[in-house]
C-alpha cells in the first residue's frame, strides 16, 4: 500500500485538486528527476526565490552553498519557512481555443524548516550523491573536497514532510461546440536531454572521456 503524506492548509490543492497527489513516491520521484529547486522566503521582509541545486535522501531535501552565503546563514537557524519548488514541463498542450491552452507537467511544493548538517558523514554523503544525480560515476574519478574546502562547504537538509504534488497528462480539454472548429489541436512533447559532452579546452593531453559520459 503506498503511503501518503498528511495535507496541510498550505498543500491541500483546490484549483483543479483532481490534478493534486500526496503520495510520497510520487513526490519523491518528481524530486529526484530534477536537477534545481527553488527556495522561497522571506528576507527582510522582502519575498525572494533562489534556484539551487538539490539531492533527496529518504524523506530529506540538502542543499550546499558557502558558508559565507548571507542566505543560508539566514535558513541555517531554522526560524524560516521555506517553501522548495520544482516543476517539469512535459509538453505545450495546443487546444482549439486560447482559453484551453495548457501545458502538461509535473510539479512539487514542499515547506519545511532548515536543518544545519554538522555530522561529517552526512555531509560526505550529501555532497557525494548530490555530485552523482549531476552526473552518475563522477564521484570515483574526481578529486575530492580538502579539509579547507569543507569547511568553507555549507550543508542544509530540509524534511518532506508537508508537500504535495500537481500533475497534468493528456490532450486538450475543449469546450463540446470547439471540437468542430477546422483548428489543430494537440500537444507538442518537451524534455531535457543530455548531449555529447564538449571537453575544457584546457583538458591534460591523452585524457579521454569517461564511459559514463555520451
Amino acid at each position: 500500500m503506498s503511503k501518503t503524506i498528511q495535507q496541510t492548509p498550505n498543500t491541500t490543492i483546490s484549483r483543479l485538486a483532481k490534478r493534486a497527489s500526496y503520495d510520497v513516491q510520487t513526490i519523491h520521484t518528481i524530486l529526484d528527476e530534477s536537477l534545481v529547486c527553488q527556495l522561497a522566503f522571506i528576507r527582510d521582509q522582502i519575498p525572494v526565490s533562489i534556484p539551487t541545486g538539490f539531492v533527496r535522501i529518504n524523506d530529506e531535501i540538502y542543499i550546499h552553498g558557502s558558508v559565507g552565503s548571507s542566505y543560508m546563514r539566514q535558513l541555517a537557524t531554522g526560524q524560516d519557512t521555506v517553501c522548495i519548488s520544482v516543476t517539469h514541463l512535459d509538453g505545450l498542450v495546443l487546444a482549439r481555443s486560447a482559453f484551453h491552452h495548457s501545458v502538461n507537467y509535473r510539479s512539487v511544493v514542499v515547506f519545511s524548516k532548515a536543518q544545519l548538517v554538522t555530522n561529517k558523514t552526512e555531509l560526505y554523503q550529501a555532497l557525494e550523491l548530490f555530485t552523482e544525480k549531476v552526473q552518475p560515476g563522477r564521484w570515483a574519478e574526481i578529486r575530492k573536497p580538502t579539509e579547507n574546502e569543507w569547511k568553507a562547504t555549507m550543508v542544509l537538509k530540509f524534511k518532506i514532510e508537508e508537500a504535495s504534488a500537481k500533475i497534468r497528462t493528456g490532450p486538450p480539454k475543449d469546450d463540446e461546440e470547439d471540437y468542430n472548429l477546422s483548428v489543430w489541436a494537440g500537444i507538442v512533447p518537451l524534455k531535457t536531454i543530455r548531449e555529447e559532452a564538449i571537453p575544457d579546452p584546457a583538458l591534460k593531453q591523452g585524457v579521454e572521456k569517461p564511459g559514463y559520459l555520451l
